[in-house]
């Protein structure tokens, strides 16, 4: 019998990540693999009292929808099959390790990290601050490297509103990055297995992110060839089964803003009428059967 995992994150109840897990383990139904769908609450893998990783579930594979990056890496030490790896999630899960690893591949917009601070009683220096609009300009976006759905991003529009930003975040890992291109639009891009399978547009009339959480609307969209090609390049360079890339514009340029490892498609199956969910079982199914 063919059998998988998919874990989710033990306290969340968000309806997108539900969503998430219940339309893989229907199309994997269709396609005769059985899924179990659980919590990560159960500590699926521990270090053990003669020192060796153990693991206490057996399945074919796990697609793991969380961000728990110790269980993550002890499953995938104890050979079990993941979507996506360690590796690509902890990449992904980083923002300013994204960058990192992302570049001299694809456009970007110019990121600097934010310094670490580890006394809240510390303030951030007025040198500090100035360096940063000398690099970046005005307005400038601030986001902390580890964050979801649009949480922890900033907009400062001015000197004094970067000032408070740095000082709230000085104990948090963050970047600052220019803003670029038109503020509340992108296109977000689904990549599975080395091809794009679908694109929506998504704009905000009423934040300057572009998250359907936070009252964006998406349309169908059909990404030009050289982003396309931009999207594939960063999730290979990443080793991503799966993600949602997102994609600024300037002009005729444009950059890659973020890249996501368990992006929700909930949205983009709506808008576009794309399986998402089938696709990404196809595939999985194809890397784990040869099927």
């Amino acid at each position: 019998m063919k059998k998988g995992i998919i874990i989710i994150n033990a306290y969340s109840k968000l309806e997108h990540a539900l969503n998430q897990s219940i339309r893989l383990k229907e199309e994997f139904l269709r396609l005769g693999v059985e899924i179990d769908i659980r919590r990560n609450d159960f500590f699926a893998a521990y270090v053990d009292d003669d020192g060796r990783l153990k693991s206490r579930i057996d399945y074919d594979f796990c697609v793991y929808l969380d961000k728990d990056k110790y269980i993550l890496l002890m499953l995938e030490k104890c050979g079990m099959t993941l979507f996506n790896s360690y590796a690509a999630i902890e990449a992904c899960d980083d923002k300013m390790l994204t960058h990192i690893l992302l570049s001299g591949h694809v456009p970007m917009p110019k990121t600097m990290p934010g310094l670490l601070c580890y006394d809240d009683r510390e303030r951030v220096s007025d040198s500090t601050v100035d360096a940063v609009i000398s690099e970046l300009g005005l307005p400038l976006i601030v986001k902390t490297c580890f964050g979801s759905l649009g949480k922890g991003v900033y907009k400062a529009e001015t000197r004094e509103q970067l000032a408070k930003i740095c000082d709230l975040l000085k104990c948090t890992p963050h970047l600052f990055q220019r803003c670029y291109g038109e503020p509340g639009k992108d296109i977000r891009v689904i990549v599975i297995g080395g091809k794009v399978v679908a694109a929506m547009e998504r704009c905000s009339r009423v934040d300057f992110r572009s998250n359907l959480e936070l009252g964006g609307v998406g349309k169908a969209t059909e990404p030009s060839d050289e982003i396309a090609r931009a999207c594939v390049k960063a999730a290979s360079v990443l080793g991503l089964d799966y993600c949602g890339i997102d994609v600024l514009f300037s002009g005729n340029e444009f950059a890659v803003c973020e890249v996501n490892s368990n992006a929700f498609f909930g949205g983009i199956e709506q808008v576009t009428g794309i399986n998402v969910a089938l696709q990404y079982a196809l595939h999985i199914r194809k890397k784990v059967y040869g099927e």
